[in-house]
């Protein structure tokens, strides 16, 4: 069976860092999402380097704490869900991975 691929071609930018904060892997869409601040370029660099503050400082505790952050923006009339997590090998934490997916200005909201 051929492993799953399934991030390159996620219509969502997909960020991996290590828990210094060092891109690991960027997908299609992060690539292109950032293709301005060096695209696939960043790869190898510091996450950190990246935000400015006060972001600099909620990625750094984000980094230190494990702990997962999740909320919307809007930019240029589009808005995305960001969502940013650790994540884990065999149980020991290694980084984040920050997903941002465009979503409507209206979102429906079913509670279930």
């Amino acid at each position: 069976m051929e492993p799953l691929n399934w991030i390159e071609e996620f219509p969502g930018a997909v960020i991996v860092c290590d828990a210094e904060g060092l891109i690991l892997a960027m997908n299609a869409k992060a690539t292109e999402t950032y293709q301005s601040s060096g695209g696939a370029a960043l790869i190898g660099t510091n996450l950190l380097d990246c935000h400015p503050e006060p972001s600099r400082t909620k990625v750094q505790e984000l980094l230190r704490s494990g702990r997962p952050n999740v909320y919307t923006i809007e930019k240029n009339g589009v808005w995305k869900l960001i969502y940013q997590s650790p994540w884990y090998v065999a149980g020991d934490y290694r980084g984040l991975v920050e997903l941002a997916m465009e979503i409507p200005a209206e979102l429906p909201h079913f509670v279930r």
